[in-house]
């Protein structure tokens, strides 16, 4: 049961650890060295290289591993119009270690009008003889982690416009991707996680939301961004718990979104993080429709550079295929490797030895 389609059999969330001629050349430009035209020339030349190596690996897609992104949302989301990037007190916690002290804030009405990753688009799609892979993160990130804080109240007074203004800005971003070519679209987005976490619920309460009406919302307006996908493009989103140099924020299994989340939503394909306790069960799965959806179980970990036992890996799809059929089943790391540009805690041999092991399982196990 191979995959001629994407998601594929064999794929990946996105985002690879950066090369070190990239990372030279990004301290380079921040001490005011070289140019940004010379940080592109980099880019340029380390982005074939790492389409080349994902080529070799037998995979269908490719990525450009996210390698002009410092962010791995804040990047697509301050080119959107109306968002701006701001310093702020404190970064995002995670388990031991916290982020930069960024985030983006609404200083105008969101829109779009064209993004520069519509070129970062291009320049993968001209250099790559598989499937280019273009992921964005979900429209859900400009409202859950800040919430009113960041929200100009005098642009929105009413959430809801705001929710509408963004369903519509997405709707134009997957029109002018589409235009430029691309058939393979993810948004990314640790929002429904953290809905599945008791003290990320909490902590919406104290910024004023009801993390039980966010479900209902987000959904609605995920898929009136959607609405805008042709037929023969395919919008998958990836859920993640969190992924800082190897740490995370949230825990908890998928049952409390679960029903909304699977059967509610017009994804084609959803990547899910399954890769330890912290996502829970399989059992959430029993709310995926019969028919095209296709679950990518994220089983194998991008935090840590361990090899896992490919019995496991097969006893865990087997797992799965209680509560989903087997020829909707794909697999995939549980997260991209390198989320911000610092990357997580395991070298690039690894990681390319993750993503020929995962290429070679499922051709044992689909064919």
């Amino acid at each position: 049961m191979p995959r001629t389609k994407p998601p594929f059999r064999a794929d990946h969330v996105g985002s690879l650890l950066r090369s070190a001629p990239v990372k030279d050349a990004r301290t380079r430009r921040h001490n005011g060295e070289i140019s940004a035209a010379q940080v592109k020339a980099v880019e340029d030349a380390e982005i074939r290289k790492v389409i080349a190596r994902q080529e070799e690996c037998g995979l269908k897609l490719a990525t450009d591993g996210e390698f002009r992104r410092s962010w791995w949302h804040f990047d697509f989301l301050c080119g959107l119009d109306g968002v701006e990037l701001k310093q702020i007190d404190h970064g995002i916690q995670f388990a031991g270690v916290q982020t930069r002290a960024e985030r983006p804030d609404i200083v105008g009405r969101i829109g779009f009008s064209g993004h520069p990753m519509i070129e970062h688009y291009r320049f993968l799609a001209a250099n790559t003889r598989v499937t280019p892979k273009m992921t964005i993160p979900s429209p859900t990130l400009l409202h859950f982690r800040f919430g009113r804080e960041s929200i100009s109240r005098t642009l929105y007074p009413d959430l809801d416009v705001f929710f509408d203004d963004l369903a519509k800005t997405y709707a134009g971003a997957v029109q002018a991707f589409y235009q430029s070519g691309c058939r393979y679209l993810q948004f990314d987005d640790t929002i429904w996680a953290f809905l599945c976490s008791e003290k990320e619920r909490a902590q919406s309460r104290q910024r004023g939301d009801n993390p039980d009406e966010l479900p209902e919302k987000y959904a609605r307006m995920i898929n009136q961004a959607l609405a805008a996908k042709p037929a023969d493009m395919t919008i998958t989103t990836h859920i993640c718990r969190g992924n800082f140099r190897s740490t995370w924020i949230s825990e908890g299994g998928y049952e409390p979104v679960a029903e909304t989340l699977f059967g509610k939503l017009d994804y084609d394909g959803y990547f899910l993080e399954y890769d330890t306790e912290r996502a829970g069960g399989f059992e959430p799965l029993r709310f995926v429709p019969k028919g095209h959806k296709q679950i990518v179980l994220g089983l194998v970990s991008s935090k840590t550079g361990a090899l896992e036992s490919r019995d496991d890996l097969r006893r865990r799809i087997d797992e799965a295929s209680k509560f989903v059929a087997p020829e909707q089943l794909c697999l995939s790391p549980q997260c991209g490797f390198a989320s911000t540009e610092e990357g997580n805690v395991l070298s690039e041999d690894e990681q390319w030895a993750k993503l020929a092991m995962i290429v070679e399982l499922t051709n044992e196990v689909w064919g």
